[in-house]
């Protein structure tokens, strides 16, 4: 089985970004933890970081035939971008949404997700233990679709 984990815009920031909120871990601290469990569950992962809205469509949609699930941080775009979700659904990939923080604890602007309608569920407020869990429910999708 292999899960494509994709991260948004400034993820590329952890442990030094609002280490208050988002923990101090940085991106590769988490992604080693990531590849660790993976190790494990004997998954392969693909784990990657773009800035660009773009790139995060291009992979989504590069992704059909290659990835069984796809684990999304979409960090900023779960709230704005269209183009997200349209990918998302379009490639019928099952995406499994996370996030670090509680977004529904935090601003008002936070608490609308324009992707979730199309994932297959949501996991937030874990901290880095988002991306473990967002792993273990890609796993528990894949074998619940087979």
């Amino acid at each position: 089985m292999k899960i494509l984990f994709l991260n948004g815009p400034n993820l590329n920031l952890l442990g030094t970004r609002e280490p208050e909120v988002y923990g101090s871990m940085t991106l590769a601290d988490i992604e080693a933890e990531v590849r660790q469990r993976a190790k494990e569950l004997k998954v392969e992962v693909d784990f990657r970081q773009s800035n660009l809205e773009g790139e995060l469509v291009n992979w989504i949609q590069e992704a059909k035939g290659k990835f069984q699930v796809i684990v999304l941080n979409a960090a900023a775009y779960t709230h704005t971008s269209v183009a997200l979700r349209d990918a998302i659904s379009a490639v019928g990939i099952p995406t499994v949404e996370i996030h670090l923080s509680n977004v529904h604890a935090r601003e008002e602007f936070r608490h609308k997700s324009l992707i979730a309608p199309v994932c297959r569920g949501q996991i937030c407020g874990f901290g880095s233990k988002s991306y473990i869990l967002g792993m273990e429910s890609a796993v528990y999708v894949n074998a619940e679709n087979k």
